[in-house]
């Protein structure tokens, strides 16, 4: 088994890091104050091809696969939370719907864009009563005058109102089967169509510089060829690249709770009490002891699946097992950081304070813990049964 990473990976991941420590991690806590988001940050990634990570080159992508996409996000998440949950957003579930179902010419329009970093995707699934179930959205489209007519509300949608954001991918009912099971289709809305309405952005417990709205669609009309792949298999295109989600969530997971180890050891060898460093009091150092474990357990889970998937092998098992646990570490270690930090630590002047209030989010968002759960043990069970 080889355990170190590829050259391709160990480039892009030190092309990150010198990025992410010159140009976000000095200004990520103002970000996160104002809730500004820095869409020169996203146009910079685009120059040094980082927009496009899983896009194929013919379209402006690098298409470098899983375990590099992986070392990347190592180094954004460290940097900024915020900063590498919109990125995960644009260059999964928002690109990659274009990428594997897109016609050439629609991957010429928006994908190109997207994948060159000129502008950022959304992709719109989640609405006000339907979240794990993604069966039960109601949105609808509605053939009429060559096109379709959409109607409903997405919400929760990140990068779908920022100026660069260039539309959104959604999830819609387009009809009924014979069995009376519902048909869907993927279609992508241009930022600007008549009959399509952003909220405020909302206010969210954590990842503050990330844009995150509702969306509304009111008789919004949009041209057949906007379209993406197959209509009534939308639900299952928008599934298939929920696995490279999953490991992409996985992997944020992953940089949070490396980084909330990074700041617990530096503060702990600084702080002092009762005349000593508390580095050199035994329960702290066993604390850390665990915290690393921890982070050490969940890095090789997320690269495990990683690289099952660049393999071309059955990786959706590993991709749940490597979200449910990566969230849950990235929760733990953090929450242990913030215990070592004391009083300073709860205050939001410090990193922790930041990186303690974006961990909650991971444990939800892609699969909450107990959907990935749900997928293993049917996983498990199906295997048994054979």
């Amino acid at each position: 088994m080889e355990f170190d990473l590829g050259e391709d990976a160990l480039t892009l991941k030190k092309l990150t890091k010198d990025f992410a420590t010159r140009e976000i991690e000095p200004f990520a806590a103002e970000w996160s104050e104002r809730e500004e988001f820095p869409a020169h940050v996203f146009r910079k990634l685009g120059d040094l091809g980082l927009m496009g990570t899983l896009v194929e080159e013919q379209y402006g992508g690098v298409d470098v696969g899983m375990v590099p996409f992986v070392a990347v996000m190592e180094e954004l998440g460290q940097a900024d939370q915020s900063v590498a949950a919109a990125w995960n957003a644009h260059t999964t579930i928002a690109s990659l719907p274009l990428a594997r179902f897109g016609t050439h010419e629609q991957k010429e329009r928006w994908l190109r864009p997207l994948a060159e970093g000129r502008n950022i995707g959304a992709f719109g699934l989640t609405e006000p009563g339907a979240g794990s179930d993604a069966a039960s959205i109601r949105t609808r489209a509605e053939r009429r005058d060559g096109g379709w007519v959409i109607n409903g509300n997405k919400i929760f949608i990140s990068n779908a109102g920022t100026e660069i954001s260039l539309g959104v991918s959604l999830l819609a009912v387009t009809g009924q089967n014979d069995d009376g099971s519902k048909r869907y289709g993927v279609f992508f809305v241009p930022k600007g169509t008549e009959g399509y309405g952003l909220s405020q952005p909302m206010r969210k417990l954590g990842w503050h510089a990330m844009d995150t709205r509702e969306l509304s669609f009111d008789d919004c009309w949009v041209p057949e060829d906007h379209l993406i792949g197959e209509e009534g298999a939308g639900l299952s295109q928008f599934l298939s690249v929920l696995d490279p989600g999953r490991i992409s969530v996985a992997a944020l997971s992953l940089s949070l709770a490396q980084a909330a180890l990074g700041l617990a050891l530096d503060y702990v060898v600084e702080r002092r009490q009762f005349g000593r460093r508390i580095s050199d009091f035994q329960a702290t150092q066993h604390r850390l002891a665990e915290m690393a474990t921890q982070v050490e357990t969940a890095r090789w889970l997320v690269y495990r699946a990683a690289w099952l998937a660049d393999s071309g092998r059955e990786y959706s098992q590993a991709a749940a097992m490597a979200k449910l646990h990566a969230s849950e570490v990235a929760n733990k270690v953090a929450s242990a950081s913030l215990q070592l930090h004391g009083g300073y630590g709860y205050m939001r002047e410090t990193p922790i304070s930041r990186f303690f209030a974006d961990a909650k989010i991971l444990e939800i968002g892609e699969g909450t813990s107990e959907i990935q759960k749900n997928l293993i043990a049917r996983r498990l069970l199906r295997d048994t049964a054979r």
